[in-house]
């Protein structure tokens, strides 16, 4: 690949920053990052991402989500193109958006609906604001340490939020079924929704799947309290069950959020309900003038089907299986205490004894250095497009690091 030498990542970091208040915002800002990994990057494809510098790396973050069936996937580009030639925006949507909630609909067992939005932050808050609706109460209980977005009612920054943004949130802890009864019982007659994220998930700590008792008494308290039970399904949708993630555990929601992967990096979330939550899903008004775009719904119903058709999510549990094997057995190999959590298309992995994150941090960036994107703390991404010869390159950068750290 041509050097972009006119457009350097040190270069353009050095632009931004007399343009972009902070040079970068949010959860892909680097400066959250340890000292080495790339702000700007040039082009990517299947597995693989290459920076403006010319480095190319196997990605494991999946563009921190989207990528669910890898870069330019050929058959979703082709259906965006072919789109793309009638047109994206109208003053209405085009026939795609039925078409997809037909799609969601028939895919997802709890849903008897669907409406769509751009962002995640946009699926989670229409889906408190419905609650609230269909309810006519206020309270939503919440995890302590969960993300639902970055908007004053759910952001983890204290920045320019009031305690009146959040004045109706009640806290629990994740899969402690005494604590989510006591947030309970703390909002007796006011209870609009129990929120719960797919499965914990909380930024560099042990990612666990929801207990089979813990979501089986959400669902009762909701139901006898006439509360909306809603599964944040953002980050983890459609990479663990194409039914969405608590089908695991035999428990289905009131209301679910996606975004990120539904439509393999088009921008687009949507919300699912059932029968319950139709009425307060048509009293809200929640609206955007890009919402309708047929591109990115023409997107998502070939990323939908695909996954379905070529059992994708088996594939990205056997790929993450293979990278997790792996890891377990360099750490064994050189002594060290690697902490694996999460399911394996999702993978989170922590060293222990390693609060300064200084063995996390060096040990990622030696894998970056041999062309292997890694995050320290956050969770990570597996897509259809990672293949058994990506896995095993991966893991070969990796075995150097791990042997690197190991001296540490």
């Amino acid at each position: 690949m041509e050097r972009l030498n006119l457009h350097t990542d040190m270069a353009l970091r050095a632009r931004a920053a007399k343009v972009i208040p902070g040079a970068m915002w949010g959860h892909q800002n680097v400066a959250r990052l340890p000292e080495g990994y790339p702000q700007y990057f040039a082009r990517a494809e299947g597995c693989r991402t290459w920076d403006v510098d010319g480095r190319g790396y196997i990605d494991f973050m999946c563009a921190w989500g989207p990528m669910l069936l890898g870069y330019n996937d050929p058959d979703v580009e082709a259906a965006a193109a072919r789109q793309r030639e009638f047109g994206d925006g109208f003053n209405g949507p085009s026939a795609r958006q039925v078409e997809l909630a037909e799609l969601i609909v028939e895919t997802v067992p709890h849903a008897d609906w669907a409406m769509f939005s751009k962002n995640g932050t946009d699926a989670t808050t229409a889906c408190v604001t419905i609650a609230r609706a269909g309810t006519g109460r206020r309270k939503v209980l919440v995890a302590r340490g969960a993300y639902h977005g970055a908007i004053p009612w759910c952001t983890p920054s204290v920045a320019g939020v009031t305690e009146e943004d959040r004045a109706h949130l009640i806290h629990y802890d994740y899969n402690d079924v005494a604590s989510l009864e006591a947030a309970v019982e703390q909002a007796g007659k006011d209870l609009a929704a129990i929120l719960v994220s797919a499965f914990k998930h909380d930024l560099g700590k042990e990612h666990v799947m929801p207990t089979q008792a813990f979501a089986r008494r959400a669902r009762e308290l909701a139901t006898a309290a006439d509360a909306a039970l809603i599964v944040d399904e953002v980050r983890a949708g459609f990479r663990l069950h194409s039914g969405g993630t608590w089908e695991l555990v035999g428990v289905r929601p009131d209301l679910a959020a996606w975004s990120k992967a539904i439509a393999n990096g088009r921008a687009l979330a949507a919300v699912t309900g059932n029968d319950r939550f139709r009425e307060g899903a048509t009293k809200i008004f929640t609206t955007g003038s890009f919402w309708t775009a047929a591109v990115p719904h023409a997107a998502a119903i070939a990323t939908i089907t695909k996954l379905r058709d070529t059992d994708g999510v088996e594939h990205m549990r056997g790929m993450g299986q293979r990278l997790r094997d792996g890891l377990a057995a360099q750490a064994q190999r050189y002594g060290m205490r690697l902490q694996q959590s999460g399911p394996t298309q999702m993978p989170v992995f922590l060293f222990a004894d390693d609060a300064d994150r200084r063995i996390g941090n060096r040990f990622c960036l030696e894998a970056l250095a041999r062309g292997v994107y890694l995050h320290p703390t956050h969770t990570m991404f597996l897509s259809t497009a990672h293949t058994a010869a990506d896995i095993d390159e991966a893991l070969a950068a990796t075995n150097e690091a791990m042997e690197i750290v190991a001296k540490l």
